[in-house]
Formats: C-alpha cells, structure tokens, sequence
C-alpha cells in the first residue's frame, strides 16, 4: 500500500511537539532528546496512563502547556503534584484525545496498545506530522487509518527501528523497482531454546531482551516474534509493496535494522546501534537530522553479521500475522487483541509462553473473519475478541 512523504522544507523555528505516552519507553526517549535539545522544541502537551509522578515531573522540567493522565482516578493526584504551575492538568480518554488536538506541528504516538488509536486518528486529523510508534493503529485498523492520513494530508514517520530505517533508504518515486524490503529481527532471547524449553519461559526470562531496552509488551511480542508479525503488517500498509514483498531474516546483532532490495540487484541498508533514540530523533527533527546521545556504531568492534531465516515451527507467531493479513478485513484486528491479552496473561502467570500464540490462533478460529467499515467495527470487534482469548 504505502504512504508516501511530502517534500517540506526545513523550518528553523522551533517545533511545538506533543507526546502520547510520554512515560513509556518511546516517550521517556523523546523526552529525552527534547531535553538534550530545548532550544529546538516548545512542548504543548504529555500525556500518561497512570505515572502521575514521571508525567508531572516530565511536564514541569519541559514547560508544558498541558498533562493528561488516562486513569480518571488519578486526576486529584496529578493536579497536585502540578499546583503551582501554570501547567494545565486534565483526565480520562476524552482528555487524551484533546491532548492531541491542540495546537502543534508534531506528534509523538506513543501510547501501547489500541487505546492509542482515537487520540492518533485525533492528531492525523490535524493533518500534521505524527511520529507513528504505534503498531496497533495499522494492526487494527490500517486501512481506515490509511485513508485518514491520506484525505487529512497528514505526514507519517515510522519510529519503529525496522519501519525507520526502511523509510531512509526507500525511494519512494521510484517505487516500482522494488523488489522486496526486508524486515530484520534479533530472534529474541529464546532464539535457540528448543520447543519443550520454552514450555518453563518465565516472564521474567521473556521481557529481558539481549539488544533492546522496551517495555514489557514489546519485550514479551519479541520474545514470541509477534512483535515481526506485527511489523510486517505495519510495513503493508506503510510502504508500497504487497505482502508477499515483504520477508523476514533474523540478525542476531541488531545493527542492520532493515533493508530494501532493488531490481538491478542493490540491496540497500540502515545501520546503527540498538537505541531507539535514533530513530526518534530522526523522526523528531525530520526533515533534518539532529544529534542523538546514541553509542557510535564500530563495525571493526563487532567484526561479524549473521543471518537465518526465522524458525516458523518454533514462532509460529509469524505465521498467524501473515495469514491475517492475507485473510485482510478483520483478521489482524482480532489478531491483536488476543495478542495483547494473551501477553498479560502470561505477565501474570496465568497461561504458559507458548499458550501466547495458542491463544491467538484460538480467537481466530473462533472468531472467524469479519468486514469492518468504521472506527467502531474496530473497537466492538477488538473488544469481542478481548473477551474470547480472556475466557479460555
């Protein structure tokens, strides 16, 4: 499918940014770099689910114009932790979703999960640039998203490592060349664990990951390769090619984070070190780049690359997303859901590691394939199958 980037020219006054999800591990990397960088940014608005203590002292360290916490109940806690101030503090999923309409030329969509999906729909609607680190907007509903950025005229930026570095070195005006982009993959911490050790994988085993610091869904979702699954939905619906264009290898290293490959035989790659904050601030200061605090990468340092095809039998996590989104319509909506349920779940001891992606195929079946029209055939079916891979 694809969305292609429009030709801005850099504007030299600084860039009033708001952050959805700001005490997250995407968010607090923005901040971050905002933080290394306050001559560049105005900072309009933050938001956070229920971190009343990060989002209060991100939002006075920043000057804020506005705090929102997603949790209704934490509101009497987050307007006194902002007394004070001239920071305004707001509450509730409707308060997000305004956070993300105020005035501001960029977007942080940080927020994990489907909750991120109104209050990034909100922003597109602007029609400005948005800093997409939200799978689930293109998981759940890529083609209505797709669509709004398009009639809205809004610019999306991958923030994800793989969707990033696929976006650098794309030409997008030469778009029938492609011959395939390639989605790489760490393989995980469980990369080489046979099928009956994965059987006793703690959740504590499953979200330290070798290369990236991430939360504990993202961690859990690579641990599975889920999160690849995902990502190769993702890359459908953000760059021009058909799902069979699309593969996946695995390199363990991390530092090749994607690659596009080209008809007259160019393969060509994004490298870096394993620090999300490279691709934020690309994203943060496009249609410039700007200085990050990421380690130099050394290739003499880590003198070998390697590669291998990811194991279908042991991840079968990578199957169920091609399949759904081949089937399209519904599918990797439900898909997600039961993903997401099916990871906190296993964060809290209920299901075994491989139930996971069990429990996901589980749903599928049972739910069959649906047509969505709207945003709310996204939301009833999401939370149908919320309910199906909740009750097993």
């Amino acid at each position: 499918m694809g969305v292609s980037p429009t030709k801005i020219e850099p504007n030299s006054a600084p860039k009033r940014v708001t952050v959805l999800g700001s005490t997250g591990s995407v968010g607090t990397n923005t901040i971050d770099l905002i933080r290394r960088n306050r001559a560049g940014f105005e900072v309009e608005a933050l938001t956070a689910n229920r971190n009343v203590a990060d989002l209060a002292q991100q939002a006075i360290a920043l000057g804020a114009r506005m705090a929102v916490v997603a949790d209704s109940s934490c509101y009497l806690e987050l307007k006194a932790a902002l007394s004070g101030t001239s920071i305004e503090a707001a509450a509730g999923p409707e308060a997000v979703i305004e956070a993300a309409m105020r005035p501001s030329d960029w977007v942080m969509a940080a927020i994990v999960g489907s909750a991120g999906l109104r209050p990034t729909l909100a922003a597109v609607r602007r029609g400005i640039t948005v800093g997409l680190a939200n799978k689930e907007c293109l998981v759940s509903a890529g083609d209505i998203f797709v669509k709004e950025v398009l009639s809205h005229g809004a610019e999306l930026l991958p923030v994800d490592s793989e969707h990033s570095a696929i976006y650098q070195v794309l030409d997008f005006d030469q778009a029938d060349k492609i011959r395939r982009i390639i989605l790489t993959a760490s393989g995980g911490p469980f990369r080489e664990f046979s099928q009956q050790q994965m059987l006793c994988v703690t959740p504590e085993q499953a979200v330290a990951h070798p290369n990236w610091d991430m939360g504990a869904k993202i961690s859990v979702d690579s641990a599975t390769m889920m999160n690849k699954g995902l990502e190769l939905i993702e890359a459908y619906y953000l760059f021009p090619v058909d799902e069979p264009e699309i593969d996946i290898l695995v390199h363990p290293q991390s530092v090749i984070h994607s690659m596009v490959d080209y008809v007259d035989g160019s393969v060509l790659a994004q490298l870096g070190t394993p620090d999300m904050r490279t691709p934020i601030a690309y994203a943060l200061a496009w249609p410039n780049r700007m200085e990050a605090p990421a380690p130099q990468l050394s290739l003499a340092d880590i003198k070998t690359l390697t590669f291998e095809a990811p194991d279908p039998i042991r991840f079968p996590s990578l199957r169920l997303a091609r399949d759904a989104l081949r089937a399209g319509n519904g599918a990797p909506t439900i898909l997600n859901a039961a993903n997401e349920v099916a990871v906190e779940r296993f964060l809290r001891r209920e299901i075994g590691f491989p139930d996971i992606a069990r429990t996901v195929e589980t749903t599928l079946e049972v739910m069959g394939n649906r047509v969505i029209s709207s945003l709310d055939d996204v939301t009833d079916l999401d939370s149908e199958a919320r309910v199906i891979a909740g009750s097993d």
